[in-house]
């Protein structure tokens, strides 16, 4: 924008400019808040803890990243809830599911290994290598897992919104948020769900299929003995 563009940027001098100027700038944030608001309203009421949680056969754990093959701080605490819960015998099953989109990076493998070292049975474990958002998470578990109850495992600032997606993509769903420090990642998790919440809403009204459905897989019927 050149300079006498900039100059032309000036607060309203008549109290009606001003009046709409403020009015405007209201509007939009109610719009970029009403999303968010949505989730709320869908979600705060299914939110559980380990101990309160109702049981259901199957818990879904959402990828969040890998560093050097390894599960991040984040995804192993989500984990280290999810075997938490099988060990209590709030859920049979864990359907781990993430990124798995390069031959060089693999969540769902990586998930399933430290889930084994954390006494959850092989056999008990279910991967789904095309989870790449939580929308697709959600549908892929319904469509092609068969998922039609679940406890779903990640941190605060998302759960609400994999509950949201979960149950517009026809899943009864339970979601246990992992309490995380006030760090630096916490904060960035908590505002980019801020912009997350509206593609949630569109997801929701629009229901896309996912980036991969293909056929349906019995892991976890087989896995539950079905």
């Amino acid at each position: 924008m050149s300079k006498r563009g900039i100059r032309r940027l000036k607060w309203p001098a008549d109290r009606r400019g001003k009046r709409r100027l403020v009015q405007g700038a209201m509007l939009g944030c109610v719009l970029a808040l009403t999303p968010a608001t949505w989730m709320h309203a869908v979600a705060d009421s299914r939110l559980r803890t380990t101990a309160d949680v109702p049981a259901r056969d199957v818990a879904v754990v959402f990828g969040a990243g890998l560093w050097k093959g390894r599960p991040t701080p984040y995804l192993a605490h989500r984990l280290d809830t999810a075997a938490a819960l099988y060990r209590d015998g709030k859920v049979k099953v864990v359907l781990v599911t993430g990124d798995n989109s390069r031959a060089e990076y693999d969540e769902p493998d990586a998930m399933r290994g430290y889930l084994r070292e954390r006494g959850v049975p092989d056999g008990r474990i279910v991967s789904d290598y095309a989870g790449f958002d939580t929308w697709d998470s959600c549908v892929r578990a319904k469509k092609i897992f068969g998922v039609d109850q679940a406890v779903l495992v990640t941190q605060g600032f998302h759960i609400r919104r994999a509950v949201a997606l979960c149950q517009a993509a026809g899943i009864d769903a339970y979601g246990v948020g992992v309490d995380e420090p006030r760090d630096s990642v916490w904060y960035y998790g908590g505002a980019r769900e801020l912009v997350a919440a509206g593609k949630a809403a569109l997801d929701t009204a629009l229901k896309p299929d996912p980036k991969f459905l293909g056929r349906e897989e019995k892991g976890v019927a087989e896995a539950l003995g079905r």
